[in-house]
């Protein structure tokens, strides 16, 4: 890594050192909102985009142009891996993953086959790419967790209440073990590929998570996620962990290893520090919500949370879940200056 490149306020921050400035950029900055993806996306199905090496870079860059955040994450979706490795599905617009044959029994656990560097060439070839572009600005990976993943597997799409999820992991805790253990294997493939070829941090989205008890978590999910963190310990790279809905959850994700915990809009930063404890970072959390206030009031909840977060070991500022899909530009590009600004030491 270019001294440059691991000099930078977002690396820094993620490792709890001394910052110029809150490092920020925005979960799903690369995307719908801006007119400019629109336009290369249109006609083009998402899995497609998601495949193709040059509008892999061009919509991981547009955010970075426009913003000038302080970091780039990889443009990919928590499918793509399940897609490389056979699974028959697709990204339906306004609805999301559609699985065509769901997951509910050993045979179809079977099918889950290793994630390998030759299933997702475009991913290197675009990593490569993006590093030599993005120069001292650094490209977070990332991956779906192994709950999320089963939950579109076995739902075969999206779920509000993710009840036969919940219902293999309470009643077949074989199968759902099995299941978590080969999604786990796909995650930390798909991970080490992006981090191989130059990513200078690696983000897990456990979207869906939230929806687990406590003690739930601990049983049927924390061991897979810990171990996804600790074998990719040797990257030198920082993890990221972020869940939605996970406030309960907080302490759990901490103890999971990552080296910064997300959080979402629900618990003020300087509580979740509490909860996550010593030894991490933290990353979050402006309601997106906030977006379509005022400036003024987006001003106050900003200046809000940089002040909570000045009490965890390091922040990068994000919002609490992804930018929204009819955010203004302007509103973003004004919040980018106004972090950088205000948080300026």
């Amino acid at each position: 890594m270019n001294p440059e490149l691991a000099d930078s306020p977002f690396l820094r921050a993620c490792r709890r050192r001394p910052v110029p400035h809150t490092p920020v950029w925005f979960m799903r900055q690369a995307g719908r909102s801006l007119p400019e993806y629109r336009a290369v996306r249109e006609g083009v199905p998402m899995l497609t985009a998601c495949a193709t090496p040059d509008l892999i870079v061009e919509i991981t860059m547009q955010p970075v142009r426009r913003y000038g955040v302080d970091a780039a994450i990889f443009f990919s979706d928590i499918v793509v891996p399940l897609k490389a490795i056979g699974i028959d599905l697709d990204i339906k617009p306004g609805v999301g993953p559609v699985v065509a044959d769901p997951i509910r029994d050993a045979t179809a656990v079977e099918t889950l086959r290793p994630l390998e560097p030759g299933d997702v060439p475009y991913v290197t070839e675009a990593v490569r790419a993006l590093t030599g572009e993005l120069g001292a600005t650094p490209l977070i990976g990332f991956a779906g967790a192994p709950f999320t993943l089963a939950s579109y597997l076995i739902e075969g799409g999206p779920s509000k209440s993710h009840d036969r999820t919940k219902a293999m992991m309470y009643g077949e805790p074989r199968l759902w073990h099995a299941l978590m253990d080969r999604l786990t294997g796909i995650t930390i493939g798909f991970l080490r590929v992006q981090a191989e070829a130059g990513a200078s941090a690696v983000q897990l989205f456990d979207s869906w998570v939230g929806a687990v008890a406590p003690e739930d978590y601990r049983e049927f999910v924390l061991p897979y996620t810990s171990r996804i963190f600790a074998v990719l310990a040797d990257l030198d790279i920082p993890r990221i962990h972020f869940g939605v809905g996970t406030g309960e959850l907080l302490g759990l994700l901490g103890e999971a290893g990552a080296d910064v915990v997300g959080v979402d809009w629900r618990v003020p930063l300087d509580e979740a520090a509490r909860r996550v404890g010593p030894g991490r970072a933290l990353q979050g959390n402006l309601d997106p919500a906030v977006l379509f206030a005022p400036w003024e009031v987006v001003e106050r909840r900003a200046a809000d949370v940089l002040a909570r977060g000045a009490k965890a070991e390091g922040h990068v500022f994000n919002l609490g879940h992804g930018v929204p899909p009819g955010a203004d530009p302007g509103q973003l590009a004004r919040l980018t200056d106004f972090v950088h600004e205000t948080s300026a030491r």
